[in-house]
């Protein structure tokens, strides 16, 4: 994401809590690093964040040396980490304070949607102006970008993402698992079932691979268990009943168990073809 942006023309410097990493960006892209958050954002326009969970935003956001301490007065704070609404709502609060705007901009797309530049970026924000301005720094790395209400609405859109994308996979999970089982060929099941109302993202960029049993590669089976957990909870305090996704969050654990915390989330037929 921040390849894109260097290559949009835009003026960079990186910070990653693995600083070694920051320095290899920059040797492949050019700009700056700089050894803290709050180095890393003095006189940015724009400040983006994309970490692991609420904990470490708050760090690289709200800590000590964090990124909000140096951000000056009209500049914008973008979070594209999933995490949690409240927090959302606690950085725009935290902003607001100091005149600096505020965007939850969760994205879906995974590895190869950053790489490509065609994340889906889900917003949420109090100032509509702020977001306007923060679509436009974002547009180099995304294919749609949308306002979907106020702070915290980006973060609770990216939980109706993910709870959808868990019944889905769990979905095609059995249904490859039945079509292999039943001895039918799973390639040319899905191109004949992919043209009709089956079709899907995860069927068209995972069937082939879960049908080969290959998992090494996508979003992590344990940052999918993170985002399950924050749309569990949410879950506990506006009353919906989720329980397909405490289901197939409990086959997730399974699949940690085996060894599978860093394999892609299509693994979850594993449990099926290894029962």
């Amino acid at each position: 994401m921040a390849g894109h942006l260097a290559r949009f023309g835009s003026r960079v410097t990186v910070y990653n809590r693995t600083a070694s990493k920051a320095l290899a960006w920059v040797a492949e892209n050019g700009g700056l690093a700089a050894p803290t958050p709050r180095e890393a954002s003095e006189e940015a326009e724009f400040v983006m964040v994309c970490v692991g969970n609420d904990d470490d935003v708050r760090s690289v956001v709200l800590g000590e040396n964090g990124a909000l301490s140096s951000m000056r007065p009209g500049s914008i704070l973008v979070d594209h980490t999933t995490a949690s609404a409240d927090l959302a709502r606690e950085l725009s609060d935290a902003c607001a304070k100091q005149g600096v705007g505020f965007v939850d901009a969760p994205v879906s797309g995974g590895q190869a949607g950053a790489v490509n530049g065609t994340l889906t970026v889900m917003c949420g924000s109090d100032d509509e102006s702020v977001f306007q301005r923060a679509k436009t720094a974002i547009e180099p790395y995304s294919r749609a970008c949308e306002l979907l209400g106020p702070a915290g609405s980006g973060q609770l859109t990216k939980m109706v993402n993910q709870i959808c994308i868990a019944g889905i996979a769990q979905g095609l999970s059995e249904g490859i698992n039945f079509a292999q089982r039943a001895g039918l060929d799973v390639e040319r099941v899905v191109d004949v079932i992919g043209k009709g109302a089956a079709a899907s993202w995860q069927m068209d960029n995972r069937a082939v691979t879960m049908g080969r049993g290959e998992f090494e590669f996508g979003f992590a089976v344990e940052w999918m268990r993170k985002d399950l957990g924050i749309c569990l909870e949410e879950a506990k305090r506006n009353r919906a009943r989720l329980p397909m996704t405490a289901l197939v969050d409990q086959f997730y654990a399974q699949v940690e168990a085996r060894g599978g915390k860093r394999w892609d989330t299509s693994s979850l037929i594993h449990l099926l073809q290894n029962d």
